[in-house]
């Protein structure tokens, strides 16, 4: 895989079963790319290695005498600098895209997620982990596994070093060997240390990640109450121990560095003190002194990848293991049948958790007396059980479980908007390029939402001269407009989208109540034969629905018009009126004396 290839045609299926295992599986689907990082690292190292044999081999000549040999000797730097050049060229240019290549695979494979969870995702996960999932662990992911090829060229080499060396000058060469080893593995027991500390820092950052973003989203909310100075003190404890963390972390890592560079230095002693005394005894000729001294004094360049990968790995770890977790998530239980994708997406909707039935072609309101059972509800009759849900039963849409339907055929039949829906920048003509049947034209459908003041308020602030509100840029999350504003024009937005079934979950809670009759009028009028589900508790969108059904305990417990169930209905007249506790009891006692007095006279 190139990088003009990106994104991948399809990222796979992750082993998410815990972060190692999540790491090694990128790795074996970077499998050619760490091969040839692999080969080019083995080109450099063995050309650095190299460069001891050639200079030996000159200082033999300049010792003897010998021009050839000094010849020999130039042509053999030559030919080490040529494979050290062309080798650190390509490697780096294959590392980078082995790199870049994994972190687009992992960011690939997030989306794929989001898609699939839809606003479910922020229920089960924190917004700021996905955050940091999203950008800081995806770098470091990418990190492990473009490291991991080098470090194996480095080991390769070391192998190959003291194999050759032993053969060159076997009484110098043995001490080599056994010297390379233990340097490789003396920093090997502070390693579990090492990387305890590093994830107890990647724990405290990702934990000042989330407190900042959420900080973020709710600024207004701070401002308002007057609470910025206090999650600010928050945030500065929080960054403070994000700090001692990481200089607890490098302290560790400072001493394995330190490590690498002693032990190294005293094998190199060991060496030269070695190598004269048989230098002296006539034993080895100058030239094998230097060489052997050169190859040790360059062992240091691959012994620095024995402590990258060590770092990689203890910094990759957590972010892969964060990742996994969010990969792991999924849409429902989703059985194995794959009758439903033969099956038309069509017809009337039915939760059998709740006994909730909307009628195909009708407009139902839903009265739930909790806001939060009002949320989970609409996720479930989009396809998304939440795991505060003891069964998990599919909801039906035409007797077809969503669940077992194609993402993009449930996606298409049901469309869920939540309460606090979110508008992306872009222009006005970009919010409302969504897919679509095409029956609904995005100005009927801001018609409907009554966005009248919202297009005049674009076209204010239009930079062109026609002042055509279609083209005005809106900014992220439309933080330049108001409450209600976003919302009618999420609203606008789901109505284009023209869905078999549209879920809307209080679409008119930050509307006055004059727009708030004019927007139900609009719903009705423009989704007229269309399955619409509303959740609400405003007369005004009740009074509009065809049928109204009362959710208590979660449990659909009176289905009627709204005018029925205000008159029939105590519990429902509780909700919508908001009728006091004591007020209830007694009109719960007077229905039930006036139904034994009918019983009476019957």
């Amino acid at each position: 895989m190139q990088i003009r290839d990106l994104p991948y045609a399809d990222p796979g299926v992750p082993d998410v079963r815990s972060g190692t295992r999540f790491l090694l599986w990128l790795g074996r689907n970077q499998l050619g790319g760490q091969v040839k990082a692999l080969l080019w690292g083995l080109l450099l190292q063995l050309g650095i290695a190299g460069l001891p044999l050639g200079v030996g081999v000159a200082v033999q000549a300049v010792v003897d005498r010998d021009g050839g040999r000094l010849a020999l000797a130039g042509g053999l730097l030559v030919g080490f600098g040529l494979a050290i050049a062309v080798g650190d060229t390509m490697l780096h240019r294959t590392a980078v895209t082995n790199w870049i290549t994994a972190a687009a695979r992992v960011q690939q494979l997030l989306s794929r997620k989001t898609a699939e969870l839809g606003s479910v995702l922020t229920r089960r996960v924190a917004a700021g982990e996905v955050v940091a999932v999203s950008t800081g662990d995806v770098e470091k992911i990418g990190w492990f596994v473009e490291a991991l090829s080098r470090f194996a060229a480095a080991a390769v080499s070391l192998l190959i070093v003291c194999v050759a060396l032993v053969v060159y000058q076997p009484a110098l060469g043995i001490v080599v060997a056994i010297g390379v080893p233990v340097l490789a593995l003396a920093v090997l027991p502070l390693l579990p240390r090492a990387t305890r500390r590093a994830d107890v820092q990647r724990e405290k950052a990702g934990k000042a990640t989330e407190l900042a973003s959420d900080t973020v989203a709710g600024l207004r909310v701070l401002r308002g109450i007057g609470g910025e100075e206090l999650f600010l003190g928050r945030y500065r404890a929080a960054s403070q121990e994000v700090r001692k963390a990481a200089v607890h972390s490098a302290r560790m890592w400072a001493l394995i560095a330190s490590i690498q560079v002693v032990l190294p230095g005293i094998l190199l002693i060991v060496v030269v003190a070695y190598g004269a005394r048989l230098a002296l005894d006539g034993r080895i000729t100058v030239g094998e002194l230097v060489t052997v001294y050169g190859a040790v004094a360059l062992t240091h360049h691959p012994m620095r990848n024995f402590e990258e990968i060590a770092m990689a790995f203890s910094f990759s770890r957590p972010s892969a293991k964060r990742a996994a977790r969010v990969l792991a998530l999924t849409r429902t239980t989703t059985t194995t049948d794959t009758a439903g994708e033969e099956r038309a997406a069509t017809g009337d909707l039915y939760d059998p958790l709740t006994g909730l039935l909307a009628p195909a072609g009708r407009f139902t309101a839903v009265v739930c007396g909790d806001p939060d059972v009002a949320g989970r509800l609409a996720d479930r009759l989009g396809g998304h059980p939440t795991e505060a849900d003891e069964d998990h039963t599919s909801v039906l849409l035409g007797g077809v479980p969503l669940d077992e339907l194609p993402l993009v055929a449930a996606r298409t039949a049901v469309l869920v908007q939540d309460k606090d829906p979110v508008l992306l920048s872009g222009t006005l003509q970009d919010l409302f390029d969504v897919p679509s049947s095409g029956a609904v034209k995005a100005e009927d459908a801001l018609a409907a939402a009554q966005c009248g003041d919202v297009l005049d308020a674009l076209a204010q602030a239009s930079v062109d001269t026609d002042g055509d509100p279609m083209r005005t840029r809106i900014t992220e999350r439309g933080r330049s407009l108001s409450g209600g504003q976003r919302q009618r024009l999420a609203l606008a937005r789901s109505l284009v989208t023209d869905p078999e079934v549209l879920v809307l979950d209080e679409p008119t809670s930050a509307v006055d109540s004059h727009t708030e009759s004019r927007v139900a009028e609009g719903i009705a009028r423009l989704r007229e034969g269309g399955t619409t589900v509303v959740l609400a508790s405003s007369p005004l969108l009740l009074d509009r629905a065809d049928r109204v059904v009362l959710v208590h305990e979660g449990q659909a417990v009176a289905v009627g018009t709204h005018r029925e169930l205000l008159a029939g209905e105590p519990r429902y007249r509780a909700v919508v009126t908001r009728e006091t506790d004591e007020e209830l009891a007694t009109a719960t006692r007077l229905a039930a004396e006036l139904e034994a007095l009918e019983g009476e006279t019957a």
